[in-house]
């Protein structure tokens, strides 16, 4: 494997294809639509071919100051100032490509097919270790232990540290992109089918063997996410670039049918009920893991004997190069501001995504309902993954995203209402298909949030360091999911409140006892003759602060970010030679 350094030091540098939107409009004109949308005048602003350079942290060819109004909405008389390097030819054939005349091609048709099959191939592991597999140990440990293994889930949010390598080295015999994909596919695979062996072992006991299970799907998250730095690199140069939103629906098509089987089917049919229910054989851990790792080796044999088009090499920067260029990036002002609105932007339903699902099982939802939930919502998922990559075609991306807030943020409070309120078994008809209802409209206001900020990312990245640009964004958009998990789970074990109560005919006797938080403590209670019982649910507390801060950081800060930085420029996102 080799590297390719940076040799454009006395080559011409480049002209920038500026091609700037002449007809957009302000980014609130448009009022959203929840499910159908008519989208026949899509506007869309193609990427400006720029090659990242270190050394500058602003376009050399604009004038002094502009960075301290960059962040200003754009006026008519300068969109139209901005649009005066088209030529007629182009301004005509960009109007053209905005009014969806140009239908899309067959290349582009293979190159969706392509990356639906290589993100399914990611959602597999990452079902399991931030899915089914904390479902599953939920049976067996506390909220503080689960936040031990919710720690398999970082490397897929930290990818950013080694994606330069990615981007730099490969051979170029077999190709930038495959040059990764195909030995991290066959690393998953062969690393599914050695936990496979063990699985029902260490899943019998979880508490003695915590720290290999977290070791073990860390790997397995760590693996998939460097085939996803390879994958997200090659769809800047799979697709054309009037269909590079695409890409994101690519993403979220594959990504949360893999996650689906991994998860909610997976817990399904590892059901003993369900099993009994349907007289079907319990599909166990070790089987599905094989299953796993055959499908892994059977879609790299297919890598194979597809072709992969040679990037220019004359663009290439040495490893060093791209941490630089990658430092100088994180130096524009405006990126700065979109990873801060990353890492903030998902807490106020973190105690939701983390924990209500779990407080639903624990208080009688089971595997088989859930199972049944998630799969009616299947399609309004899919759904909301293709109306995101329509929606996110114009210069105005993040419209979606930004108009997704609020509804997500009212049915997160709506879903730890449902918590508080969720009936004793058996659940009725009528609370049940209000659960599915709720799901739908959960999981398609984050698909909508998820596509348009996937499309506002590729619509920015520089294809030159394309997977080193987009993983730098995509790294603070998983982080913003992912470092408040584990304090969220701490915090439902810190604010509880639980005794276990011990009667007699004689005496009761009520001790607090932390450890009724799990289902060990409970046991162990119960050998005493007791009960354990939770006076104070910390589940609301933690709930109550992240939508409270949720609430907070929309109004003051996300929603009117969000609208000056999509209004940015595409070429002061890029750092120029």
């Amino acid at each position: 494997m080799t590297s390719h350094p940076n040799n454009s030091k006395h080559k011409p540098r480049r002209r920038a294809a500026k091609q700037t939107d002449p007809l957009a409009a302000d980014s609130d004109s448009m009022p959203p639509r929840a499910i159908a949308t008519s989208l026949d005048s899509i506007e869309v602003v193609p990427r400006t071919p720029v090659t990242a350079r270190r050394g500058y942290s602003h376009d050399p060819r604009t004038p002094d100051g502009v960075n301290e109004v960059e962040l200003s909405l754009l006026g008519e008389e300068e969109r139209h100032a901005a649009a005066s390097d088209l030529t007629l030819d182009e301004e005509q054939a960009y109007l053209a490509q905005a009014d969806g005349k140009r239908p899309m091609s067959a290349r582009d048709k293979q190159a969706i097919v392509l990356l639906i099959i290589l993100y399914l191939i990611q959602g597999f592991p990452l079902g399991l270790a931030l899915g089914s597999i904390p479902f599953i140990l939920r049976e067996h440990l506390s909220y503080s232990e689960l936040a031990v293994f919710s720690l398999s889930g970082y490397p897929y949010s930290l990818k950013l540290f080694w994606s330069p390598i990615v981007d730099s080295v490969f051979f170029p015999s077999i190709g930038r992109r495959k040059s990764w994909i195909i030995p991290m596919q066959l690393i998953i695979g062969t690393t599914m089918l050695l936990i496979s062996l063990r699985a029902e072992q260490l899943m019998n006991n979880p508490g003695e063997h915590l720290y290999m299970l977290s070791f073990a799907f860390t790997s397995l998250v760590f693996f998939s996410a460097t085939q996803d730095i390879a994958v997200d690199g090659w769809a800047l140069t799979l697709l054309s670039e009037e269909n590079l939103a695409y890409a994101s629906t690519c993403q979220t098509i594959g990504l949360n049918t893999g996650y689906l089987m991994s998860y909610t089917v997976f817990l399904a049919l590892n059901s003993e009920d369900f099993a009994n229910k349907w007289g079907i054989p319990r599909l166990s851990l070790s089987s599905y893991l094989f299953f796993c790792a055959l499908m892994s080796f059977a879609v790299t044999l297919w890598l194979f004997f597809i072709k992969e088009d040679k990037e220019s090499t004359t663009e290439d920067i040495s490893i060093k190069a791209v941490y630089v260029t990658m430092w100088e990036i994180c130096k524009l002002r405006h990126v700065q501001i979109l990873l801060g609105v990353h890492l903030l932007a998902k807490i106020g339903w973190q105690a939701s995504d983390a924990a209500t699902q779990l407080k639903m099982v624990e208080k009688g939802l089971g595997r088989e309902d859930l199972a049944i939930t998630v799969l009616i919502d299947f399609p309004f998922e899919i759904i909301g993954g293709w109306l995101a990559g329509k929606w996110a075609r114009g210069d105005r991306p993040l419209r979606a995203w930004i108009y997704a807030f609020w509804p997500r943020l009212i049915l997160t409070l709506v879903a730890t209402l449902v918590v508080y309120y969720f009936p004793a078994p058996p659940i009725s008809t009528g609370f049940f298909v209000g659960l599915v209802i709720l799901t739908i409209f959960q999981s398609f206001a984050s698909t909508i949030q998820f596509g348009g900020m996937s499309a506002f990312h590729t619509r920015i990245s520089d294809p030159v360091v394309g997977g080193t640009y987009m993983t730098l964004l995509n790294t603070f958009t998983n982080l913003g999911g992912t470092w408040p998990r584990y304090f969220v789970l701490k915090g439902v074990d810190y604010f509880s409140v639980a005794t276990c109560e011990i009667r007699d005919s004689d005496l009761s006797v009520s001790v607090k006892a932390q450890e009724c938080v799990s289902e060990h403590g409970k046991a162990a209670c119960a050998k005493l003759g007791g009960e354990c019982v939770t006076e104070q649910d910390g589940y609301y507390i933690v709930s109550a602060l992240c939508i409270g801060f949720g609430f907070l950081t929309i109004v003051l800060f996300l929603i009117p970010t969000a609208r000056k930085l999509q209004a940015v420029p595409i070429s002061k996102w890029r750092i120029y030679s």
